[in-house]
């Protein structure tokens, strides 16, 4: 298993994009990995590597950060993100999960929502802000060894 995303990811270095774009991709994937709208997050890689004219491929791979491994770490620490930097002092309700219908999750989870996306959000630029430099510095140090 570690070979085969070991090779993936050295065919991702060897695409014919400038560095710049590919690290670029990889930084939008990680953006969307982090961002909130659960269940859009394909769509959402092929929409906006469409609008930054960046590739698919790698937008989608970098996105798989987040993963059913991943999840919950990522988005518990993205709604405890959002709680420190919105102040809000919520504390965790009790859930009888037995008796409970969709509208009540709704209203009970309602005020955890804007921490959550305001957590996701920054965490999200923050993540991709460090895997566009991480991705450029991989890219171009892999092209001078495979050049040289």
């Amino acid at each position: 298993m570690r070979k085969y995303i070991r090779d993936r990811f050295h065919g991702i270095l060897k695409l014919n994009d400038p560095p710049h774009k590919l690290a670029l991709a990889a930084a939008i994937g990680v953006f969307i990995a982090f961002s909130p709208w659960l269940g859009l997050h394909i769509v959402s890689c092929i929409f906006f590597a469409w609008i930054f004219r960046v590739s698919k491929v790698v937008v989608l791979t970098a996105t798989f950060v987040n993963n059913p491994w991943t999840m919950v770490p990522m988005y518990a620490f993205n709604l405890w993100l959002g709680v420190k930097l919105t102040g809000s002092d919520m504390v965790i309700p009790e859930i009888s999960w037995r008796e409970i219908g969709f509208r009540e999750l709704f209203t009970i989870l309602k005020p955890f929502l804007w921490p959550f996306v305001a957590g996701s959000l920054v965490a999200g630029l923050v993540a991709g802000l460090a895997s566009y430099f991480l991705f450029f510095w991989a890219v171009t140090r892999y092209r001078k060894a495979d050049s040289a």
